[in-house]
């Protein structure tokens, strides 16, 4: 959550823009997000030289020599940020709009790459050299705020703030999922390096640079020093998609920014049938948007046979199932109105989860953890498509603190439930037998059939009820006729007190 200082530098970054003339909100994030891809750029560079020199390994930065742009050539330093920031305000404009964005435009030498399509209508909008110069050292300040505030999250907290400002980011489910929310989900999968990820609403894929940064984490030398493996993380593991083109383009620039040089980012309504694919997937990671109802003639038909609905939650679980491969697993955010609707479309969904594929978990989360954008109570499915039965017991968690306040602040807390919630689902053997009075336990899938296909946690929680004694009613009439003579006592006196 974005406070103080930093969310001043942010509301006086948005000004800039405000007062020079460009209003748009989302033309606002676009040109921030350029320039903080630009910033990024060079950071990255610097960084992956600096890894590539530790390991010996031969690096040649995009920077080296002369670098041509259009029939044009420039010195290639000319055009990273930390040497074209110092320039007089006019020298950095003409560098800026001539040279620096059509090089980025241009970066990725595939044309049918995502960052190439997102990028290719790309326009710098900034109007005069002295409000280029202003969001520069803006930016500049931001980012040294950024780094010293003693958060990991940060840089998706500064995203999340700019989103908040559309007017239509809470409307449309455009606001991020937190960043130590999708870091647990990636956590309780375990991705492994040759698996092939896709988050069908994939927004400025936090998801999948969640999953990046875990394997690039853990997975370091088995993905990065195995040629054919390095290859498929670049090229192949990624997929992403979603109906908006800031958002894709702002992902676009995410992923690559964090290393991964061709994802797959597409233009897709995931749920109509322009989207055919199916049981290509080993991993999904997704919080799909829960804007109600949509059209169901733009619907995909064989999404509908599954569950007959305008409910955008219930066809993404669906399309999840059917965009899986067999063994492949998911983890998702659903609203908690999805574990225990009793319309038709709900149970059958649900029914399709237990009786059809394997149901793992169901962990409710509070509903303060989206807030300040939304305080929906939601829950995180977990399951395997295994094409046939497959759940034996379903491992319930009721969470109840995430490490930050439950109310619009998000202020970081001592409560946290998260590590116990990882180490306990990698451990579900030693959950079988704790008691239902307990934070987890697990529920045989007979008893949840037998309860309608209801996964709600209260369904199955039993409260534990502590058996107190009171004194005797004669006792307690004694103690009260003291109080009131003692009472008496004291207005006689003040009484006396008064009447002198």
């Amino acid at each position: 959550m974005v406070t103080g200082e930093l969310k001043n530098k942010i509301d006086s970054l948005w000004e800039i823009f405000w007062t020079g003339g460009l209003t748009n909100p989302l033309d606002v994030i676009e040109q921030i997000t350029y320039l903080m891809f630009i910033r990024d750029l060079d950071d990255s560079d610097n960084r992956r030289a600096k890894e590539c020199a530790m390991l010996g390994l031969p690096y040649k930065s995009i920077f080296d020599g002369e670098v041509t742009v259009g029939d044009r050539k420039i010195e290639g330093t000319k055009l990273k940020w930390s040497v074209f920031r110092d320039f007089p305000a006019a020298q950095m404009y003409s560098v800026m709009q001539d040279y620096v964005f059509p090089f980025i435009k241009n970066l990725h030498g595939d044309k049918n790459s995502a960052y190439s399509k997102y990028m290719d209508d790309a326009i710098f909008k900034l109007p005069t050299a002295l409000m280029l110069s202003k969001v520069v050292d803006s930016i500049n300040e931001l980012y040294q705020l950024m780094n010293d505030t003693q958060s990991s999250d940060v840089r998706g907290d500064v995203y999340e703030y700019l989103l908040a400002k559309i007017a239509s980011a809470g409307v449309n489910g455009q606001f991020r999922t937190p960043r130590h929310i999708i870091r647990m989900m990636v956590e309780l999968m375990k991705p492994k390096a040759d698996e092939v990820i896709a988050d069908p609403a994939c927004g400025t894929s936090g998801f999948l640079v969640g999953a990046a940064e875990y394997l690039k984490e853990k997975r370091r030398e088995e993905i990065f020093y195995n040629k054919q493996k390095k290859d498929h993380y670049n090229n192949g593991m990624f997929h992403g998609y979603d109906m908006d083109r800031t958002m894709l383009r702002i992902g676009a620039m995410n992923m690559m920014t964090h290393g991964i040089e061709n994802p797959s980012i597409e233009y897709r309504d995931s749920l109509s049938e322009q989207n055919s694919d199916k049981e290509m997937y080993s991993l999904i990671l997704a919080n799909p948007p829960f804007k109600g109802s949509l059209d169901s003639d733009i619907v995909s038909p064989d999404l509908l046979k599954v569950c007959k609905t305008k409910k955008t939650e219930l066809l993404f679980l669906a399309l999840f199932v059917r965009m899986l491969r067999v063994g492949g697993r998911c983890a998702c955010i659903v609203p908690d109105g999805v574990l225990f609707g009793s319309s038709t479309a709900h149970k059958a969904i649900r029914k399709t989860l237990i009786e059809e594929n394997c149901l793992e978990a169901v962990i409710s989360m509070p509903s303060g953890v989206f807030k300040p954008y939304a305080g929906v109570s939601t829950a995180i499915l977990i399951f395997t498509k295994t094409g046939h039965s497959g759940t034996e017991n379903v491992w319930f968690y009721d969470m109840k603190a995430d490490g930050f306040t439950l109310d619009d602040k998000r202020s970081e807390t001592a409560e946290n439930d998260i590590p116990d919630i990882i180490a306990r689902f990698h451990n579900l053997d030693a959950e079988a037998d704790r008691e239902r009075t307990e934070q987890s336990f697990c529920v045989p899938k007979q008893e949840i059939i037998d309860n309608g296909y209801d996964l709600s946690i209260n369904k199955y929680k039993k409260t534990e009820y502590v058996a107190v004694e009171y004194p005797p009613t004669a006792d307690i009439m004694a103690e009260l006729n003291g109080l009131y003579k003692e009472l008496g006592s004291v207005l006689s006196d003040l009484e006396g007190v008064l009447s002198e």
